[in-house]
């Protein structure tokens, strides 16, 4: 797999947080479409969703062909592959504190209980 830099991250991660670029990405994995039926569907103005296609052109999410004078968007080719990766690597991080953390609260309840029997003996 190819290794994205920080920067590319970083794009990508900004595009997605805008909730109209996900529901352009979103619409895009169902069908292909020019920027004139995203701008409709948005209820937006052209201006406004060419600047939506362009930060998920830049972070390599959606690309665009002119076929005349129509501008048609399609996801990239390998979208969120890089971020979903990274996702993943902090997800098994996290779930490997959060077990040695569960441990640590299981033998401090077990140290507890066995603390308590003796107080009462």
């Amino acid at each position: 797999m190819v290794q994205y830099s920080d920067a590319h991250l970083d794009a990508a991660f900004a595009a997605l947080a805008d909730s109209t670029r996900r529901g352009v990405l979103q619409q895009l994995g169902r069908a292909d479409a020019s920027i004139t039926e995203l701008a409709a569907k948005f209820g937006m103005t052209l201006t406004g969703m060419k600047k939506h296609i362009g930060v998920l052109e830049q972070a390599g999410l959606v690309t665009t062909q002119k076929l005349g004078r129509v501008r048609h968007c399609q996801l990239g080719p390998h979208p969120l592959e890089a971020q979903a990766l990274w996702i993943e690597q902090h997800r098994q991080l996290w779930h490997a504190r959060f077990d040695a953390l569960d441990q640590v609260v299981e033998e401090l309840q077990h140290q507890e209980k066995t603390d308590g029997r003796r107080k009462h003996n």
